[in-house]
């Protein structure tokens, strides 16, 4: 018997491999100047690496309605094999009305480099409150998985016949991208049999150490860290830091019994369908084994596997988990004990000994404000790593971002915030005004909802640059829209502050000011969809400051500003 029968059989017996031969890749490069095309996600990217690789067997393609129907209603496909999660391929309306069936569909990454080919054979439009409810057990829109369904998949999903060429490029940490029958062949070469994984998401802390080394004591098996990156910014600093962390603990493990590397899986915050989903997968990369659980929360301690297990059990019984064939592990909430100087499972805990927690909002302050952080929660070099990329908040970038109706005040304040800024030094400030961006970075975008919309996206990006090399971006468009500010809030928030301000100045006032003429204009239906008057502006839920002109000058307005900034510690 060959050393890789000896491994666990991939989900479906055989690993799927949808890589076309050089020949057929030529051919299907030289005819695509005839395809459409599609530029994917990194969602949609991470799925197509699955789906090509054979992570994602017995899967040969995004799924076809049938199959897709088929597993919100009861985690089966149209055969009746056992798969809890939809993996399909979504569009926008506006390519769908391009499509017939037939078309041949280029699949690119973000830079047009084609990565498969897509066949069409069917397109849909589903059913985004079913799936809400079938996913998540909730169409509330404050839902992750249901915000991300409602407000970046698109409208229809399409299914056919899929021929790889390539698998994603990327550039960092080589070694550690291994596709499953590269990890097979490794285990089997090292004579692994039976493998614990730990699909971890952050930083191992002294906790996930502990536990997922005591779980391969207990198994005796060999322990593969498989930290799931689908989600990640590939450009972004905690990428990196993210990384070194891992690479950073590793030598602590025993190096025989315990390998790291890289899992391209997008998740998915779908309870216990995921994790079933999750166990499919690590079937084939050759797991037998899959510790549920062990993420540091904000709460405090470790998020507990068996909390999934009780809040969504009906749906994980053990025919399903015998079906897949991965023992799950849960993993415990784990407490320091004093008097023990180790960390241990809440309930193993002795009684009358004294525990301590680290919450993931307290550990994020001690770094940001450089205070100590005790030593029984984590490895000095892996705070090492951390400490690089949080910095004092008096050295990180952050966004002032203004919204608010036209006569507000917003640039007015905007103005002289810079100017008191650049008086105080320390950092590089840019002013991105509503009026100055449109001349110099959107002149050819006119004023209808989607061209304000892409707008203020480009002030967010380029404002998210700046916020990232440690300077500081004052942006003041009207940005009237909830959703387009919570986008731009989502981009700039990974790499420093945001700061939100809602100038709040009434209609009445605003248009009392009316410099430009531009409401008396609205009024006469001269400027159409002009916000305040035709068009909604929809207040913002949560701004960290609100200001309102009516009664305050502009300089106790900045000077609140100025209070809020240094009190937050961005100023000192």
């Amino acid at each position: 018997m060959e050393a890789m029968d000896k491994l666990i059989t991939p989900y479906g017996e055989k690993l799927v491999n949808l890589l076309v031969d050089q020949a057929r890749a030529e051919t299907l490069r030289h005819e695509a100047i005839n395809f459409k095309s599609l530029d994917l996600n990194r969602r949609q990217q991470s799925d197509l690496e699955l789906l090509l690789n054979g992570g994602y067997s017995p899967l040969t393609g995004f799924m076809n309605q049938a199959d897709y129907s088929q597993v919100l209603n009861d985690m089966h496909l149209a055969d009746r094999t056992f798969w809890p999660m939809p993996i399909t391929l979504d569009i926008s309306a506006d390519m769908a009305a391009t499509l017939s069936v037939g078309d041949q569909i280029a699949l690119r990454d973000a830079e047009g480099f084609m990565l498969a080919v897509l066949s069409l054979e069917e397109l849909w439009q589903p059913d985004k409150v079913f799936e809400s409810q079938a996913l998540f057990a909730t169409d509330d829109p404050r839902n992750p998985g249901v915000a991300y369904l409602n407000s970046k998949v698109g409208t229809h999903y399409i299914s056919g016949k899929l021929e790889g060429l390539s698998l994603p490029l990327r550039h960092d940490y080589p070694s550690l991208h291994q596709s499953p029958e590269e990890l097979r062949k490794s285990f089997a070469r090292r004579g692994w049999r039976r493998i614990i994984a730990y699909q971890s998401h952050q930083p191992l802390h002294r906790a996930q150490y502990e536990f997922t080394l005591r779980s391969a004591m207990a198994y005796e098996a060999n322990l593969l860290i498989h930290p799931v990156i689908g989600s990640a910014l590939p450009d972004h600093p905690e990428y990196f830091t993210l990384m070194r962390c891992y690479q950073a603990i590793m030598p602590r493990f025993p190096s025989a019994t315990t390998d790291l590397a890289l899992l391209p899986l997008h998740p998915r915050c779908s309870g216990m369908r995921e994790i079933l989903w999750k166990a499919i997968v690590q079937r084939n990369y050759g797991c037998t084994h899959l510790i549920v659980g062990g993420e540091h929360t904000n709460l405090g301690g470790t998020r507990r596997g068996m909390d999934l297990f009780q809040t969504d059990g009906k749906q994980a019984n053990e025919a399903q988990r015998n079906i897949v064939g991965v023992e799950l592990i849960p993993f415990p909430r784990m407490v320091y004990v004093e008097e023990r100087a180790q960390h241990l499972p809440e309930e193993e805990v002795p009684k009358g000994m004294r525990t301590a927690t680290l919450t993931g909002i307290e550990l994020k302050r001690r770094l940001v404000e450089g205070l100590k952080i005790p030593d029984w929660f984590s490895y000095p070099e892996v705070l090492r790593e951390l400490r690089n990329t949080y910095p004092d908040r008096s050295k990180q970038g952050f966004t002032i971002f203004f919204t608010g109706l036209s006569g507000a005040g917003k640039s007015t304040i905007a103005k002289i915030l810079t100017t008191k800024l650049l008086e105080m030094g320390g950092r590089q400030i840019t002013l991105l005004d509503g009026d100055v961006v449109r001349k110099n970075l959107s002149s050819e975008l006119g004023f209808s909802r989607e061209h304000r919309d892409i707008n203020v996206r480009r002030i967010g990006y380029v404002a998210s640059e700046i916020t990232k090399n440690h300077g500081i971006a004052i942006c003041a468009p009207i940005a009237p829209y909830q959703a387009t500010r919570r986008d731009v809030r989502a981009m700039i928030e990974p790499y420093g502050g945001f700061f939100e301000i809602h100038v709040s100045t009434p209609l009445e006032v605003c248009e009392s000011r009316d410099r430009k003429g531009l409401y008396a204009k609205a009024r006469a239906g001269i400027v159409k969809e002009f916000t305040g008057i035709s068009d909604p502006y929809e207040i913002p839920e949560n701004p960290e400051l609100l200001i309102d002109t009516t009664d305050i000058s502009v300089e106790e307005a900045v000077q609140q500003i100025l209070l809020k900034l240094e009190r937050e510690g961005y100023l000192r």
